[in-house]
């Protein structure tokens, strides 16, 4: 019992640091949302070329930060006509990009992580361009469209389907402060943290359970802390495997980061780890769904090449310019909650939490949710009613 209240109480204190920058993050990724519509996406990613790839990157760092309606919205403009592989860079750049997940390793494991992060991604997308030129076939592409066409459920169909950005002429100021706009902010706010909860406490909890209850020395002796040129080659090849197996996807990898960065993975390492909320078990299986067998095979192979080949780039480039921190200290320790900055921004961000969650409840929220939880739809029922909202 003990054991499991000290797990707790770590995991705990990990989430009452990074409940502010969650706060901020979603309500920065809702307000972005708000004004960018997705139903131009299909014919802003007609091809590979590197206006559509950059356009998908910008879309994706513009979306949520949830993986599974990344992966379900990557199919949905697959099917309207993008094109395929600037819809699998629209996925990285939806899961690495975000700025949620930007401000959480910035307060738990330092701006170098996010740095990373940020100049890593791109890099990913451009290996797997490259790989998708040289071994991706018509033919397979042809067949994981028969396959996209055929609309087996996933996971967050219905939050992918969903777009309720405001358009017009007017001012992006304009846009975001109007009651259409706060409406907007408000639904995608809770339906982003609706999306992502479950990972996310998952990631605390057993990042918590790690921290108290895996000694240091098994993770040196993993990560063979004790061959340092070895290390630095194995840890972006093992990070992905490790986060395959955990089942946790996109914000709520960092705190597991966080532990296994001071338990001795590579700087490389961590950034493999997290870019690879895209093969967890569960996506792998709605990749299966998606586009069938072949596919899913192939994407795993060449997601897996892509974030080990970048994590080891990234590695280089930030030794090189002498980047890697040399202190293994990610706020993972037991802290007790105290009047400091992390109470204040936490009670201020809290706040602006309750009045989105106002908003949501009185503008039509709960019942949009119940609709697209039960039938995995979202989009048409939202045109015809959220607009009674914006008043």
């Amino acid at each position: 019992m003990n054991a499991i209240l000290h797990a707790l109480q770590m995991s705990f204190a990990m989430g009452w640091e990074i409940l502010w920058p969650l706060i901020l993050g979603f309500a920065l990724s809702a307000t972005i949302q708000a004004v960018i519509s997705h139903s131009e996406m299909s014919r802003l990613l007609p091809d590979d070329g590197p206006r559509s790839i950059l356009r998908a990157m910008a879309l994706g760092a513009a979306s949520s930060s949830c993986s599974y309606a990344a992966v379900a919205l990557a199919r949905s403009v697959f099917r309207k006509g993008a094109n395929f592989t600037a819809a699998m860079a629209f996925e990285i750049a939806s899961t690495n990009l975000v700025l949620e997940l930007s401000i959480v390793l910035v307060v738990l494991m330092g701006w170098r992580f996010a740095a990373a992060e940020f100049i890593g991604a791109p890099v990913m997308v451009a290996i797997l361009v490259v790989l998708f030129r040289l071994f991706l076939s018509k033919r397979a592409i042809a067949e994981a469209k028969s396959q996209a066409d055929k609309g087996v459920s996933g996971r967050m169909e219905g939050h992918a389907a969903m777009d309720m950005a405001v358009a017009g002429d007017a001012p992006l100021l304009e846009r975001i402060l109007s009651k259409q706009g706060f409406t907007a902010i408000s639904h995608y706010f809770v339906l982003d943290i609706v999306s992502v909860w479950l990972d996310i406490a998952l990631g605390l909890i057993i990042a918590g359970a790690l921290a108290a209850w895996v000694p240091a020395e098994f993770w040196q002796s993993f990560f063979l802390v004790q061959h340092p040129l070895i290390a630095k080659i194995w840890g972006p090849l093992v990070g992905p495997l490790v986060s395959m197996i955990s089942f946790v996807c996109s914000v709520g990898n960092i705190p597991l980061a966080a532990v296994l960065w001071n338990g001795g993975i590579s700087f490389g390492g961590v950034i493999a780890f997290i870019f690879a909320d895209l093969i967890v078990l569960p996506v792998l299986d709605i990749y299966r769904k998606y586009y069938g067998w072949k596919m899913m095979w192939f994407l795993f192979v060449t997601f897996y090449a892509a974030m080990a080949g970048a994590a080891l780039l990234v590695d280089a480039l930030f030794a090189f310019a002498g980047w890697i921190p040399q202190a293994r200290q990610a706020r993972v320790a037991e802290a007790a909650i105290q009047w400091n900055y992390t109470a204040v921004l936490n009670i201020a961000l809290m706040a602006l939490a309750a009045l989105l969650l106002w908003r949501f409840f009185t503008t039509g929220g709960p019942a949009m949710l119940r609709m697209m939880s039960a039938r995995g739809h979202g989009s048409s029922y939202h045109h015809r009613h959220a607009h009674e909202g914006h008043r």
